[in-house]
């Protein structure tokens, strides 16, 4: 099955998905893929490993919060100004973290996400240890779209996440994509063909803060507040397991992930304490089977079995 037959599957599953699944959850998940596509984007297709990828999804959370809390803008602008904040950090960080490679540029980033999270934490207008509480959900479109109702702001999230899917698929396709590749394969004969391989891994890095902070953005509507959580080490790790879960250098990998760990999340929250630990298993399940995440495995084995059958 080509790319195209399944994206357009998974899109009519999701068009259909509000019927018969709690919308609110969904739009959560909707909200953690386009993160977790962001994140692809650094570490799948520019060999980028970052530590800190909470600090871009977290602040823009609070600052489209504030915008739309405490200055009164629209929700859509709000949202443009967290990614575009998401955007300026990366920019920041990136040109700092990308002068040095491997075990160092994920320090780096941890580093600059711990500042960030003592930030969020002591900055008046986040709210502190209680976080940004009570965000309003504010008609969009000059009030065309009424999303206090959670069926027509589910429609808004899945088109925002398409629209930042679209546009990683974009990125990756891309001649400036397959430079990335070039370069994450081997950046010192990328190198020697005239490429300059830092400016491209910090235009990458920029692009994947700005889309994790628009990931971000969303989830502080849909969810109307904006916590300390989503700044923390623990959110950047969540991350990478998403990544990791689907598939990393995959293009539906980091959507599956997201949905797997999502609902664990969500449907193992009864069992209390045991959450973690049952999630721990499933992972080391995941992994020792799936080697190159579920989309990664799967794809491969198609690969196979058509290559088979052609013989």
């Amino acid at each position: 099955m080509s790319t195209r037959n399944v994206g357009f599957l998974l899109l009519a599953v999701a068009l259909v998905a509000p019927w018969v699944a709690y919308p609110v959850f969904l739009m959560t998940a909707l909200c953690f893929a386009l993160f977790a596509c962001a994140f692809n984007l650094l570490i799948g297709y520019a060999g980028l490993m970052s530590f800190g990828h909470a600090m871009f999804f977290g602040l823009a959370g609070y600052v489209c919060g504030h915008a739309i809390k405490v200055w009164g803008w629209p929700p859509e602008l709000a949202m443009l100004g967290g990614a575009l904040a998401a955007g300026a950090l990366g920019v920041v960080t990136g040109a700092l973290a990308i002068r040095r490679q491997g075990i160092y540029f994920a320090m780096i980033t941890l580093a600059f996400s711990q500042m960030v999270y003592f930030f969020c934490l002591q900055a008046p207008f986040t709210g502190g240890e209680d976080g940004l509480q009570g965000i309003p959900r504010s008609p969009m479109l000059g009030g065309l779209l009424p999303v206090h109702n959670d069926m027509v702001l589910y429609y808004v999230v899945l088109a925002i996440f398409l629209f930042g899917f679209g546009a990683i698929y974009r990125i990756i396709h891309s001649p400036f994509g397959q430079v990335l590749k070039a370069i994450r394969e081997n950046e010192q004969r990328a190198v020697s063909l005239g490429y300059n391989a830092d400016r491209y891994k910090l235009v990458a890095f920029i692009l994947s803060a700005t889309l994790a902070g628009l990931a971000g953005s969303l989830k502080a509507v849909v969810m109307q507040f904006a916590t300390l959580t989503d700044v923390t080490a623990a959110m950047s790790g969540e991350v990478v397991l998403m990544a990791l879960v689907g598939g990393i250098g995959t293009i539906f990998g980091p959507v599956v992930g997201a949905v797997i760990i999502i609902t664990m999340q969500n449907y193992l929250a009864a069992t209390g304490e045991w959450v973690l630990v049952i999630q721990g298993v499933i992972f080391v399940a995941i992994v020792l089977a799936f080697r190159k995440g579920i989309v990664g495995e799967i794809a491969d084995r198609w690969r196979a079995y058509s290559a088979g059958s052609r013989k």
